[in-house]
Formats: C-alpha cells, sequence, structure tokens
C-alpha cells in the first residue's frame, strides 16, 4: 500500500458503516452460543481460530486473492464466483454471500471504475472485494489483511452482543488472533484454488441449524 488514499478507501470500504450489511449475519456463532459452545472469551478465540485455519474465512481469502489477481476477466470472476456459491454449504451463508457481495459492488459504486461490468451476478462478497480493490489499485496484500481482520471484528461483535461478553474481553480476542489473521492472509496471497479445503464441520453444522434456531436474532 503505497498512497494514503488507497489505505483511505480500504478502510472505508471494510468499515462496519459501509453499507453491505454485515452486521446481520453471525454465520452460525449464533447457534454455538445457543448450544453453550462459545460461552467465554477464550471458547471465542478458539472457535474463531479455527475458523482461520480451517473454516470459511480461508477459503474466502484464497478466493479474493485470485479475484484480485483476475479482476480484467469476466470469465474468471464469474468460474471464482461459481466455485465460492458451490463450497457454501448452508443456505443462509449462500444468501448471506450474495447479498453482502452485491451490496458492496453496489454502494462502491460511487467509486467508478469499468469492473463493475465485469462482475459477475450474482457476485458473492470476497469476489466483488478482491475484483474492484484490485480495479481501484488497492494491493492484495492490504486488501487481504483488511478483509480478514473486519470479518474477525464482526464475529466477535455478535459474541459480545450475545455471551455477552465485556468489550474488553472482545478486544483482547482480537488481539490474541491478530496473528493469525496475519498468517492467513500471507498464507492467502499466493495459494492456488487447489489449497481451498475446509473441516471446519461445527462451525458449518451450526450454520445450517441456525435455520430452524428460535428465538435468534441474526440471519445466519
Amino acid at each position: 500500500m503505497s498512497e494514503p488514499a488507497e489505505l483511505q478507501r480500504l478502510l472505508t470500504w471494510l468499515s462496519p458503516a459501509f453499507p453491505v450489511g454485515s452486521f446481520a449475519w453471525s454465520q452460525g456463532l449464533e447457534t454455538a452460543i445457543a448450544d453453550g459452545r462459545v460461552r467465554a472469551a477464550a471458547d471465542l478465540k478458539d472457535w474463531l481460530a479455527g475458523l482461520l485455519a480451517h473454516g470459511g474465512p480461508k477459503t474466502d481469502a484464497i478466493l479474493l486473492a485470485h479475484a484480485h489477481r483476475d479482476h480484467e476477466h469476466a470469465a474468471r470472476l464469474a468460474e471464482l464466483a461459481d466455485l465460492c456459491l458451490a463450497l457454501t454449504a448452508a443456505r443462509e451463508r449462500h444468501a448471506e454471500a450474495t447479498l453482502t457481495g452485491d451490496a458492496f459492488a453496489s454502494a462502491a459504486r460511487a467509486w467508478p471504475s469499468d469492473v463493475f461490468a465485469r462482475l459477475p451476478q450474482p457476485c458473492p462478497y470476497p469476489v466483488a472485494v478482491g475484483a474492484v480493490a484490485a480495479a481501484q489499485g488497492i494491493g492484495r496484500d492490504a486488501v487481504l489483511l483488511g478483509y480478514l481482520t473486519a470479518a474477525v471484528h464482526t464475529q466477535i461483535s455478535v459474541a459480545v452482543r450475545l455471551v455477552p461478553l465485556g468489550q474488553t474481553a472482545g478486544l483482547q480476542v482480537m488481539a490474541a488472533l491478530e496473528p493469525d489473521i496475519a498468517t492467513l492472509a500471507a498464507a492467502a496471497a499466493n495459494a492456488t484454488l487447489d489449497q481451498i479445503g475446509s473441516i471446519a464441520y461445527a462451525a458449518e453444522i451450526a450454520q445450517m441449524r441456525h435455520e430452524t434456531l428460535e428465538p435468534r436474532i441474526f440471519r445466519s
């Protein structure tokens, strides 16, 4: 990231205030909290560390890196979008990926670019972020680090409200996970699509079970 304007733009796009609606989704964490799997800060840290190493965030990061690399090629972006959605196990996660991705693309049109004509419909969130950021000249490594940091922030916010955790405990989890986030961002930057793979079965089952969870606050 060489230009302050690029950093400013990335911070805007990944801010909770950017209108993608990510705050409405828990990605199965609400189910894990309701089941008693996540009851304290230590549980939350273990849950999120497992996701970063073996779950959806790893898949998203690799797909984002490839979308960044292939942002000038509509056919490749379409293939990445299809792969992303094919690897999404739960119906609610499928909805989250497409709704947040399309919302991001719509909001980011405030920064004109020809990349929007190349985005597939629907366009999953990591594919949209990677392609649009590349078209705006924002470096791949910075986008990966920012995307994963924002994703973990969102999950911690869910736990702060539902467990509930105090703000200090939530920030301690965030601080503790910084090395995990950096490790995944670095690994995903040059990973091949063949390196995509998830063994976060508990999280995927929690995402599926959320469809019948009552009462519930979040959409996934």
